[in-house]
């Protein structure tokens, strides 16, 4: 088993779940006593967070490159950001190191491309789903074309996410005010819902929707873990 090296704590709230997925899904597939091999390094998201809100994307790919050469030089095979937001300097991270970086958009695209669908809402922070990174990628790479949420949507989504979720606050009242956001843009002809944040999965689940739900998170974990299992 391959050696996988996560970029969390962005926030630690989902990095948990990454952990979880994937020591759960090592069970499953090997049985026993079986986990998975992995690295963490764990950022205090307040210093990211600063850098995410005054524009210093610099700073913030500086931060990320010197973790990823951290996780390599501890024997991290692989690189997994933790978080869609931070895929924003994706090709400045893969060129920092020498081992193969896994990017949540391709290991979303896999799934959202069989499943056949047309217009995938994408529910993320302000960042990925106004920046063009992240849809980009998407379109570019996967002949994905994402839609996000109406100005006040996009605000609820992001602010649920920063003010709540990555605090690990979990309320009944934004999860109907998300189920609220979907159901706008189903109006408008969206046609499922991409996870787009790795907190989203906290609050909703594809037991809430009757649409197709992809979970960027659960589908990140699995690819790391394929990965981790390849010959």
């Amino acid at each position: 088993m391959k050696t996988i090296g996560l970029i969390g704590g962005m926030s630690w709230e989902s990095t948990v779940t990454y952990y979880q997925l994937l020591n759960r899904m090592a069970r499953q597939r090997l049985g026993g006593l079986h986990s998975a091999k992995c690295l963490l390094w764990s950022f205090d998201f307040a210093e990211i967070e600063a850098h995410q809100a005054s524009g210093d994307w610099q700073a913030a790919t500086d931060a990320m490159t010197s973790a990823a050469q951290s996780v390599e030089r501890g024997g991290a095979q692989c690189i997994v950001i933790c978080t869609n937001t931070m895929h924003k300097m994706a090709a400045e991270v893969q060129a920092a190191v020498d081992i193969p970086l896994i990017h949540i958009a391709d290991a979303t695209a896999s799934l959202v491309k069989a499943r056949d669908v047309e217009k995938p809402l994408l529910m993320a922070t302000r960042y990925t789903m106004e920046q063009d990174f992240y849809k980009g990628h998407l379109r570019d790479r996967h002949g994905i074309n994402v839609c996000i949420p109406d100005d006040v949507g996009r605000d609820v989504v992001h602010g649920i996410i920063y003010d709540e979720l990555c605090q690990g606050i979990i309320s009944p009242s934004s999860k109907q005010k998300y189920l609220d956001v979907v159901q706008a843009s189903l109006d408008q002809g969206a046609d499922s819902v991409i996870f787009g944040c790795t907190e989203v999965g906290l609050l909703l689940s594809q037991s809430d929707l009757a649409v197709p739900v992809f979970d960027t998170t659960e589908l990140h974990a699995t690819a790391a873990l394929d990965f981790a299992l390849s010959g």
